[in-house]
């Protein structure tokens, strides 16, 4: 049975709006939980990965009778606004740790004033660079989901062959790694002819797609950084009928890029691990808040989804 105190926090996080290293001592010591532990758990938006996210929280929450879990979740990947807002409340709360999916820079001002007030923070699925007060970032190393695709693609394609490739969020760290990684893995042999912002918007990925396939029609391949753009790179080949000259490749591995892979629409998908992200997330936020030494790091894992492996990730 949850204490009365858990009781309470799990009240609160139903009335908020529903996201091997060398081991390293927290960068500000703070106060250490010695009994039961609450931590503070923020995701960016509702939708596949970040409700998996917390689904495996939740269960990890359930299965720890000294563990407890407030919840917040924003409106967009964006909703700077709303990640504010639950980094106050659980400070006002006197959470032990926050683990969070952060928005932007913009977040960090009131995060610094959770480690001035002694609380843990564990940074979730991407990284704010520069900032000291995090305990440590558990995501995925993005960069090598990026070269494990353009390597793929890299094997597949002669020298000199054309790729356009569907930026997610210009500036977001994990994003531009993924388009980092792809080029590192694409290496010399293919020819990168476009690349676009999408801000991991559907609609915006469709368009961007139209454009490569209009304006590079030799084009083999088109990449996009995230899952939603990959969706709507898909409507453009369709609407193009060149579904037999494109290769379609994406990152995320969402439910509609699984669907699209089993089906053959779709060639690949990068795919993150939002559960054992989520349930990493809380571990590493117990271990912080309870004055364990957590690694400065730790990498969740990618795997490339293709139709000989997609039955493993329906």
């Amino acid at each position: 049975m949850k204490s009365a105190r858990g009781i309470t926090a799990c009240l609160l996080g139903l009335l908020l709006p529903v996201q091997t290293a060398a081991c390293a001592e927290d960068p500000e010591p703070g106060r250490a939980a010695t009994g039961p532990v609450t931590i503070g758990f923020i995701t960016k938006f509702p939708g596949d990965f970040y409700d998996t996210m917390v689904e495996a929280v939740r269960k990890y929450d359930a299965g720890h009778d000294d563990v407890e879990v407030v919840y917040g979740q924003g409106k967009s990947g964006t909703d700077d606004e709303s990640a504010i807002g639950f980094i106050e409340n659980m400070i006002a709360k006197k959470v032990d740790a926050i683990a969070i999916t952060p928005t932007s820079p913009n977040v960090q001002t009131s995060l610094d004033k959770a480690v001035a007030a002694g609380i843990k923070v564990v940074l979730i699925d991407n990284d704010l660079p520069g900032w000291t007060g995090k305990s440590t970032v558990v995501a995925t190393d993005n960069l090598a989901g990026g070269k494990l695709a353009g390597a793929w693609l890299a094997d597949r394609f002669p020298a000199g062959s054309t790729v356009g490739l569907l930026q997610g969020r210009l500036g977001n760290p994990s994003l531009d790694d993924r388009i980092n990684g792809m080029k590192a893995g694409l290496g010399d042999k293919l020819t990168v002819v476009s690349e676009v912002a999408t801000d991991c918007d559907q609609t915006k990925g469709f368009n961007a797609a139209q454009d490569i396939l209009a304006t590079h029609p030799d084009v083999v391949a088109i990449y996009s950084a995230c899952g939603p753009p990959a969706l709507g790179a898909l409507e453009a080949i369709k609407a193009a009928n060149r579904q037999q000259q494109v290769t379609l490749l994406g990152f995320d591995a969402s439910t509609g890029e699984i669907a699209a892979i089993a089906a053959g629409d779709q060639a690949g998908s990068v795919a993150q691990f939002p559960a054992r992200m989520g349930t990493m997330g809380a571990e590493a936020a117990v271990a912080a808040a309870r004055g364990k030494p957590v690694a400065p790091s730790i990498d969740t894992g990618t795997e490339l989804v293709t139709k000989s492996n997609v039955d493993n990730f329906r």
